[in-house]
């Protein structure tokens, strides 16, 4: 039951979805929620992925993409966007780390932060778009749970580097076994679009390294410049390598521009 509780608390962390009132609250709870963020994403998966499919029935795929996108935007209140934009921002305007940090708790945004989600989105709409419909289901379903084990990692690895923030309940280490826990979520989306034929071995191979490139980079990147992480990294890196799930699955299909033209 203790479990069911620290995955309900995360997911109210991480999403706008009401919990059952018999969850109750710890603060102490939050220490050990994120190894429940992967699972939040497979939940935040399957309602992305009902939205693909439900209008992908009536409506054409890039309509479906940007309807899914915006159910998903929706149910987590743009936490992660918001997050992406601010980190965009403080390391593009940011020449130190006290000034990147300044730059990243200011709530607005700038040219960085503006540019950085508009190429972000435009990256997922136009691959989710291009991908045929059963692939997109596919792909939706494993992007969100490993995209957010991305971000896992850094909680698991690096250390926070803020006195104060939203996330800093949630920050605290991340042992091994709670990691392991991440893991095994994300296996279970994995293991379900595999058995039904949506999705290739290869092609799962593909979304897994490219979440992993995205946390490599982006932690390599916030040791160098701020020191570890904030809860905007999280965000961050949550964005890049859900963007970069989508594009490396559409690789695999081999539709280059050079190879259809």
């Amino acid at each position: 039951m203790h479990q069911v509780r620290l995955f309900f608390i995360a997911l109210q962390f991480f999403t706008r979805l009401p919990i059952p009132a018999w969850v109750g609250f710890e603060a102490s709870w939050l220490q050990h929620a994120s190894r429940y963020f992967p699972l939040v994403g497979c939940v935040v998966a399957a309602i992305a992925a009902a939205v693909y499919a439900a209008a992908a029935l009536v409506l054409p795929a890039p309509v479906a993409a940007v309807l899914s996108t915006a159910a998903s935007i929706y149910i987590t209140g743009a936490f992660h966007e918001d997050g992406f934009a601010d980190t965009c921002d403080g390391l593009g305007g940011g020449m130190t780390k006290e000034r990147a940090l300044e730059i990243m708790k200011d709530s607005r945004v700038g040219a960085y932060g503006a540019i950085g989600i508009v190429c972000m989105l435009a990256t997922k709409l136009t691959a989710l778009a291009t991908l045929p419909p059963q692939l997109a289901v596919a792909a939706l379903a494993v992007a969100h749970p490993l995209s957010r084990l991305a971000s896992s990692s850094l909680i698991w690895k690096l250390n926070y580097v803020r006195g104060e923030g939203k996330a800093k309940p949630l920050a605290q280490q991340m042992t091994h076994g709670e990691f392991a826990i991440a893991t095994l979520t994300c296996a279970l989306p994995a293991a379900g679009v595999i058995a039904a034929g949506w999705m290739t071995p290869g092609a799962l191979i593909a979304a897994a390294l490219a979440s992993l490139a995205a946390a490599l980079w982006f932690g390599r990147l916030f040791v160098r410049r701020l020191g570890g992480y904030t809860g905007d990294c999280l965000g961050a890196v949550q964005q890049l390598a859900e963007a970069l799930v989508y594009v490396a699955v559409l690789a695999t299909l081999g539709h280059g521009a050079w190879t259809a033209a």
